[in-house]
């Protein structure tokens, strides 16, 4: 048996690094063979969200960095582990960098696993799923959200078994040891981790009611950004552009910005830090990855979240999300919007909710003003937005509704996709590669 350990610490950080050692010692007791992953330490690129793993080099990523071989060694294990401090909620950026690239061992093609619409399988066998975070003091909320992304994280990748668990970073050895051990009997016994139910399904922590609808945030000045490494040819920008036209006729003062630029480039990046105080509106929009956020997002709210903190605001600050996926389902967003609330919760930000939109692939990117009847009830919601953050400070239930209704029916959204997959595998001559397995030579 094969156990691949792949440790989202920072380079400073001691708690990962005792897990791990607990969790070797407790595997090889048992018979498992144990490789990990410094992930601080590998050389891995942010995923482009270009999907040339399924249409380009199927099965494998179009950078040839170290994501290539994790990749490989999770096809031939048994048990992967994921350890990472919890960060809102979620991974840490240093592991979700690896986590987004997974993506080249499954299938583009749909399959309906437990009711709903994820990516088929592209290897006959995949790896249980082990993912411990640690918190430096208790967040009920952040608990809760990190061990639903665990078992969505399960379903993406098809793993028969998962265990998800939150500790805190100052459990002694020996308590790491015994909870190890408890892991590792979990996972051999198959027995996973109760399902959990996410406790917010978009609905926006502050009311609609006496607070919202007071003028609890005059919106003068408006920020949007854009998590999607595709910038202005995203389904982002379409919904978070649209949004802040509506925002623009209402006399706001808006700004635009690509936080994958902003990553790159010190001198912008040191701009951005301003251009989010001096917001009144700081509304993301982003594609989901992985049931997340995409990486180079979560390290954005880490830098913003330690700018701020500590610090107060000269005014009040709402802070929303738009999140867009490519499965039917807009509901498939909530746990990555969920993680929006906690770091605008923790940056000190009131949270004005958040909008969802499934099938986010028949948007493309292409502006929604220009997209006739299809994008009626997308603009008519983003409509409504609009006005419920200017006289409300909040998005609106009707808002919400409205834009996660599906653009068309799922069967319809599979076969486009199909047709997709298909058309655009065969201009890149990849046709006959679709559905090649490339590291099943060492595969178990």
């Amino acid at each position: 048996m094969k156990a691949i350990l792949l440790d989202g610490s920072k380079p400073d950080e001691s708690t990962g690094k005792r897990i791990r050692a607990a969790l070797t010692v407790q595997l090889q007791a048992q018979g498992w063979d144990v490789e990990h992953f410094a992930l601080c330490e590998s050389k891995i690129g942010n995923c482009a969200g270009d999907f040339f793993c399924f249409i380009r080099t199927p099965g494998v990523c179009n950078v040839n960095d170290d994501n290539r071989a994790i990749a490989e060694a999770l096809v031939n294990s048994d048990l992967m582990v994921y350890l990472t401090p919890v960060t809102f909620g979620g991974f840490s950026p240093t592991l979700k960098t690896m986590v987004d690239h997974q993506i080249q061992n499954i299938s583009p093609f749909f399959a309906r696993v437990a009711g709903e619409t994820h990516h088929a399988r592209r290897y006959k066998e995949n790896p249980d799923l082990l993912s411990v975070g640690w918190l430096e003091v208790p967040e009920a909320q952040s608990e809760t959200v990190f061990r639903h992304l665990v078992q969505r994280i399960a379903l993406n990748w098809h793993s028969k078994t998962w265990v998800g668990d939150v500790i805190l970073a100052n459990h002694s050895n020996d308590e790491l040891r015994a909870l190890a051990h408890r892991w590792v009997n979990d996972i051999q016994n198959r027995t996973s981790s109760a399902r959990v139910e996410l406790p917010v399904n978009g609905d926006p922590s502050i009311p609609l009611g006496a607070d919202a609808g007071n003028g609890l945030v005059e919106i003068r000045r408006a920020l949007l950004l854009v998590g999607s490494p595709k910038t202005r040819k995203s389904t982002s920008y379409s919904l978070g552009g649209y949004l802040f036209e509506q925002l623009s006729a209402r006399a706001i003062d808006t700004e635009t910005i690509y936080l994958h630029t902003v990553l790159r480039n010190p001198q912008k990046w040191q701009a951005l830090p301003e251009a989010v105080e001096a917001a009144d509106l700081v509304t993301l929009a982003f594609p989901l990855y992985c049931d997340s956020l995409p990486a180079p997002v979560i390290e954005a709210f880490e830098r913003i979240a330690a700018h701020r903190q500590g610090s107060e605001s000269a005014h009040r600050q709402l802070f929303s999300a738009i999140a867009n996926c490519g499965f039917p389902e807009a509901y498939q967003c909530d746990t990555a919007l969920a993680i929006c609330e906690i770091f605008g919760n923790q940056a000190g930000f009131t949270w004005a909710g958040s909008l969802a939109l499934g099938g986010g692939g028949m948007v493309d990117g292409f502006p929604l003003a220009e997209g006739g009847g299809k994008t009626i009830r997308m603009r008519h919601a983003l409509d409504l937005a609009a006005e419920g953050l200017v006289e409300q400070g909040a998005i609106p239930k009707a808002a919400r509704e409205g834009l996660a209704k599906p653009i068309i029916p799922n069967w319809a959204y599979w076969l486009v996709s199909f047709q997709r997959w298909y058309l655009d595998a065969k201009s890149f001559g990849a046709l006959r590669l679709l559905m090649r397995m490339p590291y099943l030579a060492k595969a178990k």
